[in-house]
């Protein structure tokens, strides 16, 4: 299993819409290094849920329901989507604050590419942000 961090702002697509619909297409996603990690995902791969923009913080999880295929919402075939499905909502978001001044995380994707909307994560970044947001 491969686990990753999807980026979305929460004015346009926020978690508890995500919840809401039960499963979501993510397109529109127009960055090489972002398509290429979303044609590497698998079914069942994990991926942290990122409020970007405003909040700045990892909310949920989500899997991976539909390995990518074509976007339909674009005419160049170069483009993917994939459809992900919510696990869990976190007891308690992860900000990027807290990411970024953790040790453990010093390296982590969010923080080196920071532009880049859908990033991979090692299964013990994945994991520690998970503990993280069970701690009192």
């Amino acid at each position: 299993m491969n686990y990753w961090l999807i980026k979305s702002e929460p004015f346009k697509y926020s978690w508890d819409h995500f919840v809401e619909e039960g499963e979501s297409m993510w397109d529109g996603v127009r960055n090489y290094q972002a398509r290429n990690n979303m044609m590497a995902m698998k079914e069942g791969d994990q991926a942290l849920f990122y409020h970007s923009n405003v909040g700045k913080e990892v909310v949920g999880i989500a899997k991976v329901s539909k390995e990518h295929y074509p976007d339909p919402t674009s005419d160049d075939p170069r483009w993917v989507v994939v459809h992900f499905k919510p696990v869990a909502k976190l007891p308690k978001a992860i900000s990027l604050a807290q990411i970024k001044q953790d040790p453990q995380l010093k390296d982590i994707a969010l923080v080196k590419l920071s532009r880049l909307s859908v990033c991979p994560l090692k299964m013990e970044e994945f994991d520690h942000i998970v503990a993280l947001a069970y701690e009192p």
